[in-house]
């Protein structure tokens, strides 16, 4: 059975879960979060530049958070950057600080956040149900070369059909906790 690894598939299976996580950071609740500001860009020294690498990002209060931009010629583009992110965000220079004030949420804007949220979940449980589409075409492929026997394969197919229903549970499980938090006023 050496193109059946279940471990491996567990694996690339978890990885769809954590890039949805990853997705869903970057979406704004009516809290602050660091995470917010991962996919702000900033024209520095001839390049674009992640937000994070030209300041200190923080969260001074709840719904709050402020970028200490470490050279003061960059105040100006960091602000800049920020107000063009499509955030829905309205920095306030203070200094070398940058206030960034995290506005309430709308209901309507919180209804489409979820749908958001919705269309992550869907593309990571896509990218489980082709891990499992190829396990399957790999496992049958191997019982038609004679290299496992049917028993094997069905044995095989059950655990990848078990991981499959696993990781699809906790990708509603992060959905349903995110929706959550999105509509907590």
């Amino acid at each position: 059975m050496a193109d059946y690894d279940l471990a491996d598939i567990k694996r690339r299976m978890g990885g769809a879960i954590a890039a949805m996580k990853t997705e869903f950071n970057s979406l704004r609740t009516g809290r602050a979060h660091t995470a917010i500001l991962d996919n702000v860009t900033v024209e520095a020294y001839g390049s674009r530049v992640p937000l994070n690498t030209v300041g200190a990002i923080n969260i001074p209060e709840p719904r709050m958070l402020s970028v200490n931009v470490w050279d003061k010629t960059m105040v100006a583009g960091v602000e800049r950057a920020l107000r063009e992110s499509n955030l829905g965000i309205n920095p306030v220079v203070d200094g070398q600080t940058i206030r960034i004030p995290m506005p309430a949420l709308t209901e309507e804007r919180r209804q489409e956040l979820t749908k958001i949220a919705g269309n992550y979940a869907e593309a990571a449980k896509v990218a489980v149900r082709n891990v499992r589409r190829g396990a399957m075409e790999s496992l049958r492929d191997m019982e038609k070369d004679g290299d496992i026997s049917e028993d094997d394969h069905k044995r095989s197919s059950g655990e990848v059909q078990d991981a499959t229903d696993k990781h699809i549970a906790d990708i509603d499980k992060a959905l349903t906790s995110k929706n959550e938090e999105i509509m907590q006023v």
